[in-house]
């Protein structure tokens, strides 16, 4: 038995400051993923996904990657999101320091992401400093940059690990899903501020303080925004001190013991879970391309089809680039973001049979008419699959920015449906396993700061604890497998169509050495292939009616 001190608390006056303060980091992890990195299948679990969204795919190719060289960097997310989360939150889970078992880890870790992200932001610069050689300083630039965007992936993989299980350490069972709403909703935040970034002509409005390009001031911003929304969660939140741990003396391995527990649970898994798993794993073949790709693919249309002559000869053609590809997500992220709000109204709440509508008499038959209609959130999720197919088939057709924006900006609903009905389908099987009460009635809003989290020095157990970490993080390998396979498929595309360097991008490459700018756009083509694991999903979704 494991022994205690103290009680969590949030600091705050009301319930919606304290939930603001406790998940405010998720700003700032979103706001470093929509720069550089993409986010790991856990990320999916509150949210959201962490993502190659924003300028670091083409600032790569601006380096003179080839995209086929660029999809294997884009590894490092969903390596990361497997071997990092497991390692830290057991390393966590066992912490005895005195300031926590999160926040030390998430404080370390965005030092760690912030000194990456100023790397990656000042990769020319930094080399250039040591080496004078043209040859080996473009060599050591591109590894530099690669070694940069791997410290970025894995420290903040650890912070998202850690600000996950700090809302679960600090709220009671009945605030748990308010909390991971919270989260979600700071996440989204967090993207559109992220998006909106990119999209403003920073050099213009700043100058050349922060840097002279586009992409150099986004990486300074990101690190000073994932350095303040860690503080204030950290400043905000007092944990629980973990004093001592007796482990089980029958357990002699025990550094396989996650290793061994998700085994012998996937071997396991219950029907409706494995069907919820397999759904997420289609689903999961589409999604990946678009979210590594897509902002390149609306910046690479405009220069295709719409950028005149002196703009495609740009000095910043990345920042160009960029900004045009942050406009159409900043728009993606907000369609998203009211979808989030908007759609649980749309939705009926799945087995929730108890709670009866009282509308105003005046209002009373339009609103008892419209819930006769309403569609149940395995509906709504068959459809975000169909309707996320159907924009993909129709990109090798864009041929014009704006027609590329409308697509992108239009999967911002299949999106928002994606983030929340998996988790909740799968919240409900596990408390269903763990004999927990129905979710509809652990959704009163009470205090946290007066909540008894379990008396100090004693152990507090949740029967559906060892559950959900182990269920989610079954879920978080059915998200992180699919980004390896789609990488490879988005390698074999590119190595066929586009097996050059970037034509709009890598302006001191050789003509011989760029790809041919009239022939199909891989990325395009990549992502109309993704689409067909999304048709399979919503084939695979369909069936948990019958499960």
């Amino acid at each position: 038995m494991s022994t205690w001190s103290g009680k969590p608390s949030v600091k705050g006056n009301t319930e919606t400051m304290r939930m603001f303060l406790l998940t405010c980091v998720s700003i700032g992890i979103t706001f470093v993923d929509n720069l550089s990195t993409t986010g790991s299948g856990a990320q999916l679990l509150i949210n959201n996904l962490q993502l190659h969204m924003g300028n670091c795919t083409p600032y790569l190719l601006s380096l003179g990657l080839s995209k086929g060289q660029t999809s294997l960097v884009w590894v490092a997310g969903p390596l990361s999101g497997l071997i990092v989360q497991p390692i830290i939150g057991v390393v966590a889970d066992e912490s005895t320091s005195k300031w926590g078992r999160r926040r030390p880890i998430i404080v370390i870790g965005s030092f760690i992401v912030a000194g990456s992200l100023l790397a990656l932001g000042f990769t020319k610069e930094i080399v250039d400093f040591f080496i004078s050689d043209k040859d080996t300083a473009q060599l050591m630039t591109i590894v530099l940059a690669v070694l940069s965007l791997y410290s970025v992936d894995f420290s903040i993989n650890a912070v998202m690990s850690c600000g996950r299980s700090l809302v679960v350490d600090t709220l009671p069972i009945s605030k748990q899903q308010t909390g991971a709403a919270w989260a979600s909703r700071m996440g989204s935040l967090g993207h559109i501020i992220g998006y909106a970034m990119g999209a403003i002509d920073l050099v213009g409005i700043f100058g050349t303080t922060l840097g002279d390009t586009q992409f150099k001031q986004l990486t300074v911003i990101a690190a000073l925004g994932m350095l303040a929304t860690s503080f204030i969660t950290c400043w905000a939140v007092s944990e629980r001190i973990l004093l001592s741990v007796r482990h089980d003396p029958r357990q002699t391995n025990v550094r396989f013991k996650v290793v061994r527990q998700i085994y012998s649970t996937v071997l396991t898994l219950p029907p409706r879970i494995q069907a919820i798993c397999n759904a997420v794993f289609w689903s999961w073949i589409g999604w990946f391309p678009f979210i590594v790709y897509s902002s390149t693919w609306v910046g690479e249309t405009y220069f295709r089809y719409d950028v005149s002559a002196d703009a495609r000869n740009s000095d910043d053609a990345l920042g160009d680039m960029g900004r045009i590809g942050s406009t159409a997500l900043t728009v993606y992220s907000t369609v998203s973001f009211i979808s989030a709000w908007v759609l649980p109204a749309l939705i009926q709440a799945p087995e929730d049979k108890s709670f009866t509508h009282r509308p105003p008499a005046s209002i009373a038959p339009l609103i008892n008419t419209f819930n006769q209609y309403k569609p149940d959130l395995l509906t709504a999720w068959i459809a975000g699959n169909v309707m996320f197919a159907g924009a993909m088939f129709i990109t090798p057709f864009a041929t014009s920015f704006r027609f590329a924006t409308a697509i992108v900006a239009l999967c911002g609903i299949p999106w928002s449906v994606a983030g929340w009905a998996p988790t909740t389908f799968l919240g409900i099987e596990v408390n269903k396993l763990s004999g927990q009460p129905d979710p509809a009635r652990s959704i009163e809003m009470r205090d946290v700061s007066v909540l008894e989290m379990g008396k100090p020095d004693e152990e507090s157990n949740s029967s559906s604890g060892g559950l959900s970490g182990v269920y989610f993080g079954i879920l978080n390998i059915y998200v992180t497998i699919p980004q390896f396979l789609s990488t490879l498929m988005s390698g074999v595309v590119f190595a066929m169509l586009e097996p050059g360097k970037s034509p709009e991008l890598a302006h001191e490459a050789h003509p011989s050495e760029t790809a041919d700018p009239t022939g199909p756009n891989a990325i395009a083509v990549t992502m109309f292939l993704g689409a067909l694991g999304s048709l399979v999903a919503a084939v695979v979704t369909k069936k948990l009616r019958y499960v």
